[in-house]
């Protein structure tokens, strides 16, 4: 591990900014039935946004809004009910001082959740759908690519690597080039390298282990490790609900690395240790 400055960068997020010299909170907001650690708690508007305002009091800059489990082995979901999931969340969301990011891999529901204000999205797919590529350099706003091979339903079959952090560099590389061919600005697109994601316990660690090596690719990095199942397996087989200390101090980990957002559940837990680690930081 190496200790990494956060980047001298401002993301421009709508008529809002990020300033990533400091290191920001994701409140993970699944509108799902499903997911791997929340589903079916938040899939009524009224108590996603319930949800939402309590993780800005908590300290999330940024929430990010998803209507699809990607957990392994989870079923797809038609654009349409993505959309009647997202969207009108969104719209309650707007009206609160906060950057609303979009986990999706749909070109439509990404633009219906923009035309309601929503800043960035978020994909887990690195713009590989359809027209997916396109869409994010006609809207002209940040994009978070991600590493994953195959689909949810197929990536923990293809968890093989001559060097997982040299193999995750080189595909991500690839999928920039390819956003950046047809238009997506520089400026725009932050990186992950997808924990969890067609990637199995032991290469969950070595990717965290050398997580400063992302830096080289000259993008913005997002952290997303809450409550994934290697940090269970590291504690001795927690359950999801059980990895909050964990999931924080792993993301600690890639934070003095130089990752300049991490995804969080936990986001209080988060905010604070964030709070005393920026404080180490400005001591002279």
């Amino acid at each position: 591990m190496q200790l990494v400055a956060l980047p001298k960068r401002i993301l421009k997020c709508g008529d809002q900014q990020l300033d990533l010299s400091q290191a920001h909170v994701m409140g993970i907001l699944n509108v799902t039935p499903d997911s791997f650690s929340d589903g079916g708690k938040h899939n009524e508007v009224e108590q996603a946004v319930a949800y939402a305002k309590q993780m800005i009091a908590d300290g999330a800059t940024v929430i990010d809004i998803g209507g699809e489990s990607t957990r392994p082995g989870a079923s797809p979901v038609s654009v349409e009910e993505e959309i009647r999931r997202v969207v009108p969340v969104v719209e309650q969301l707007v009206k609160e001082k906060v950057i609303i990011s979009i986990d999706t891999s749909q070109p439509e529901v990404i633009k219906a959740a923009v035309q309601v204000g929503a800043h960035i999205w978020n994909d887990v797919r690195a713009l590989t759908r359809p027209r997916a590529l396109e869409t994010a350099a006609e809207l002209n706003i940040p994009v978070i690519i991600m590493h994953m091979r195959g689909e949810p339903t197929t990536m923990n079959n293809l968890a093989q690597y001559n060097d997982v952090i040299e193999d995750v560099m080189s595909e991500l590389n690839q999928r920039v080039e390819d956003a950046l061919k047809v238009g997506v600005r520089a400026e725009n697109i932050m990186i992950d390298p997808g924990f969890g994601f067609a990637k199995n316990a032991q290469q969950n660690l070595k990717l965290l282990q050398e997580f400063y090596k992302l830096n080289a690719m000259g993008y913005p990095i997002l952290s997303a490790l809450s409550r994934k199942r290697f940090i269970g397996e590291a504690l001795g087989g927690a359950d999801a609900q059980n990895r909050a200390i964990g999931s924080v101090a792993a993301h600690l980990m890639s934070i003095q690395q130089g990752a300049c957002m991490v995804r969080a559940h936990d986001v209080k837990a988060m905010h604070d240790a964030v709070l005393v680690w920026q404080a180490t930081m400005n001591v002279e």
